[in-house]
């Protein structure tokens, strides 16, 4: 049997009925389908658990006449396997038993009770510590695309609206996604199709009404205005879907998901893809984490701190008001020298905004209790803390961080101090909590003051000096008396066991007292749970608060890092100005500065009105790429709110950075290296505004060098004169050189090299003006190409400049390419005024005859 046979469910046993009928609920699933203490799999779940988890495939009997492939899984060891399904992106549903098997007839009454997916997961096993965990779903309207995330695990929804596969591809880096649903018919499948766990959703989950009642009901609102969706049509498809998907997994209420956040792009820098994946913010270009900007900044004390670091650094504010506060409450605590204080007693919250979930949930374990426990007692320290500061955002957050007296007492006097993983064993409240409960606990261990009552009262009626009272697991309880006393027991004795030196007995009085015993132990089990669901019910009236109070303190965490950071890094704070511009002295790369082996050799970089372009020139290995990077590496961080690592930055107004900085083929999409190289200079062409700051490496080098040349040029001259975007223009085609001879807000720098015979250093320092040679085979022998090799170009070399003296200009000049200058045209700049939409024929006719006379 190949495939699950779901139509003729007579062919096959009442058991496989049932897992049948279960499995045809989640068909795209893997069923754990619980057995004792074994969750299987059949059929094809089998076969593919079995490749994915390295477990056994084994039979299991016939149904419908077929053997059934089965594989198995301990249902106390499942969290583990879950972990490793999700990592591949396998979705599993959990199927246990709800019914009595005492009182069943057939098989025991099961249900699915819980689906995990990759973008759903909340338990802390399965989830990176300081990562996200997004689910997104994506909906593509015709005006562009509406996009939705949701973490489960603290309960943060946001929606945007994009209106370009360019603005769809940057959201999509950003956020990650560890889960990604679409429409049926989604048309850009090619932008989602590096993700491994797309799902594919029916139309009808994306119709508007529905969903925008699906949010209303969430929310218990009358309206989305409140929430700044008024007009986000695609948006509230998109964010309708992914509420109807959460629902369906987790079956159970979402309190915690009580608001909607709307990501406007106008508030944050706007990164391309292409930048976030070029700065390696919190990705290096190999796909790991180390040596990104992330790992250089991120010495926060909690993971929810970490992970809202990672957030900043991927949504720079252009607000300066809100960049100030941050600064400021950074100064301060820099200043007061609390930063160590504050981070010590945030390393005891634990990781807050996620119990926070759980509890919503009410899937929190006994030990997330105990977390909040230890959190909610630090909290008087860490305002006492914060009462020594002044900083007016940091008053704000010591507010809404606040203190939760009442919840600490309660889980202080009901939970134990080092409670079990789980609540199925007991254990878990403490004594004196309840007192019914402590009743039937006495009982089921055994009421010890009985049993002594009990052994006193026997040996005096008996004689037996020996008797005394026991119990095992086996044999329950038992009267014990040795071999050579046991002539002194009573006919009302019965025998239950014999040993070597003894006789162990039973009496009806301790018969029924056992039965007591092990009555009171499902009892107390039974009282435990229930008054544990009550805990859950006490606690969650303060979600919201005890929310406000995790995100609150991952800020401090965060700011409180940056504090450190300074500190340690020798960081700067930066000067926001309303001036265009950026300015800055003695900058350094954060990143680079801390792997580097030598000394890190600063570096100024100053653009303003009257320098919007620096033509970057240098060897190669010289620096040029880092140079560039650091700029906007600093200019990021003054955006999060960080220090910097600068003597001095004065930074203007900043809308968007774009990088262009090396390339590489995309085979996948049919894309050469050229190809991949243009389509992102195009888009920064269409894009770029006076606000941007644009970082142009080595543009036009996959092809000839007349075409490459005329494109860098090009480009060069747009963006300087047209945009007059904030360029750094680094390249190896000395005759771009020639244009601040042309273009007046046009300088050029480069990086600094000394030869020393065949050998050369490099300097790694900015200098004004252009570089006098490109050093080329001098960085082909420091990589090792043979030294016949090297020779024999520096022969090529010294022919091609002999070929180029015989050509000498008449003024003696190398020759080069002649660009003209920008053109200057009247009837241009005119028809560039006008909308001709707006004007009458007459008007249309009269512009004509203005035209012809501009151009002559």
């Amino acid at each position: 049997m190949n495939a699950i046979d779901t139509l003729n469910l007579e062919k096959h046993t009442p058991m496989m009925r049932q897992y049948l009928t279960l499995k045809a609920e989640v068909p795209e699933m893997l069923l754990f389908y619980r057995m004792g203490d074994f969750y299987e799999l059949f059929y094809d779940d089998a076969k593919l658990a079995s490749e994915l988890l390295g477990i056994s495939l084994t039979a299991r009997g016939k149904s419908g006449g077929d053997p059934i492939p089965m594989a198995g899984i301990p249902y106390h060891a499942v969290e583990g396997y879950l972990a490793k399904l999700v990592q591949l992106r396998v979705s599993v549903a959990i199927c246990e038993q709800i019914g009595d098997p005492a009182t069943s007839k057939g098989p025991v009454e099961r249900k699915i009770v819980r689906i995990v997916t990759p973008g759903t997961l909340t338990d802390e096993a399965l989830l990176q510590e300081r990562q996200d965990n997004l689910l997104a779903a994506v909906y593509h309207g015709k005006i562009g695309f509406g996009y939705a995330t949701l973490d489960v695990s603290s309960g943060r929804f946001v929606v945007t609206e994009l209106p370009t596969t360019e603005a769809l591809e940057a959201e999509l880096q950003r956020t990650n996604p560890a889960e990604l649903l679409h429409s049926e018919d989604f048309s850009e499948m090619a932008i989602i199709a590096p993700f491994k766990g797309k799902r594919r959703r029916p139309e009808w989950e994306f119709d508007y009404d529905t969903s925008h009642k699906l949010l209303l009901d969430q929310f218990g609102t009358k309206d989305l205005y409140g929430f700044g969706l008024g007009e986000v049509r695609l948006s509230i498809q998109a964010a309708g879907c992914l509420m109807q998907y959460v629902k369906d997994t987790q079956r159970t209420s979402l309190p915690h998901i009580n608001a909607i956040v709307r990501f406007n792009q106008c508030d944050s820098i706007i990164l391309d893809a292409a930048t976030r994946k070029n700065l390696e913010l919190t990705v290096n270009l190999q796909g790991g984490v180390d040596n990104t900007l992330a790992a250089v900044l991120d010495n926060t004390a909690t993971a929810m701190g970490s992970r809202m670091l990672q957030r900043w650094i991927h949504e720079p504010l252009r607000n300066h008001n809100t960049i100030r506060a941050r600064h400021d409450a950074i100064e301060e605590i820099l200043q007061s020298g609390l930063y160590e204080s504050i981070s010590e007693q945030l390393k005891g919250l634990g990781d807050v905004e996620r119990i926070t979930a759980r509890l919503a949930l009410r899937s929190a374990r006994p030990r997330d209790f105990a977390r909040l426990r230890q959190a909610l007692a630090i909290l008087p320290n860490l305002q006492q803390l914060l009462a020594q500061c002044s900083s007016n955002h940091l008053a704000i957050l010591a507010q809404t961080i606040g203190q939760f007296p009442e919840e600490l007492e309660l889980l202080s006097r009901a939970i134990v101090d080092n409670p079990p993983m789980l609540i199925r064993d007991g254990g878990v409240l403490r004594e004196g909590y309840h007192a019914e409960l402590d009743e039937w606990r006495a009982l089921s261990q055994g009421a010890t003051d009985y049993l002594a009552e009990l052994e006193l009262r026997e040996k005096q009626a008996t004689g037996a000096s020996t008797l005394k009272v026991g119990y095992n697991r086996v044999h329950g309880y038992y009267i014990e008396v040795s071999r050579r006393e046991s002539d002194l027991v009573p006919m009302s004795y019965q025998r239950r066991q014999t040993l070597k030196n003894t006789e162990r007995y039973i009496i009806a009085e301790l018969k029924e007292h056992e039965e007591k015993v092990l009555s009171s132990q499902g009892k107390a089990l039974a009282l435990e749970k229930q008054l544990w669901e009550a805990l859950f019910d006490e606690l969650l009236p303060k979600l919201h608060e005890l929310q406000l109070f995790a995100r609150s303190a991952a800020e401090l965490d965060v700011i409180s890092n940056f504090a450190e950071r300074a500190e340690q890094l020798n960081y700067h704070r930066p000067t926001l100005t309303a001036k265009s511009g950026i300015n800055i002295e003695a900058g350094r790369h954060p990143v680079v500065e801390q792997v580097s082996q030598t000394p890190f050799i600063a570096n100024p970089v100053q653009l303003n009105s009257n320098r919007r372009m620096l033509i970057v020139t240098g060897p190669n290995m010289g620096g040029k790429s880092t140079y560039m990077r650091q700029v906007a590496l600093i200019t990021l961080m003054t955006h999060i709110g960080s220090f910097v690592p600068a003597e001095r930055a004065d930074i203007g107004p900043i809308d968007r950075i774009f990088t262009r900085i090396g390339a590489a083929d995309d085979l996948a999409s049919g894309r050469s290296t050229f190809m991949v190289e243009m389509t992102e200079t195009a888009n920064i062409l269409h894009n770029a505004t006076p606000e941007s700051l644009v970082l142009m490496d080595e543009i036009g080098r996959g092809t000839s060098t007349y075409d490459g040349l005329s494109l860098a040029w090009s480009a060069a001259e747009h963006l300087a004169h047209n945009l007059k975007a904030m360029t750094l223009f680094a390249t190896h085609y000395f005759e771009l050189t020639q244009l601040p001879e042309l273009i007046e807000n046009v300088a050029n720098v480069h990086l600094d090299a000394i030869e020393h015979g065949d050998n050369i250093v490099f300097m790694h320092a900015v200098q004004e003006g252009a570089a006098s040679k490109s050093y080329g085979l001098q960085v082909a022998a420091l990589a090792g190409v043979p030294a016949k090799v090297v020779q024999a170009a520096k022969y090529k070399l010294h022919h091609l400049e002999s070929r180029d003296k015989d050509n000498t200009l008449p003024d003696g000049q190398q020759p080069v390419i002649n660009f003209p200058a920008p053109v200057q045209s009247a009837a241009l700049d005119r028809l560039e005024a006008i909308n001709p939409d707006n004007l009458s024929p007459k008007q249309a006719l009269d512009l004509l005859y203005e035209l012809k006379l501009l151009s002559k």
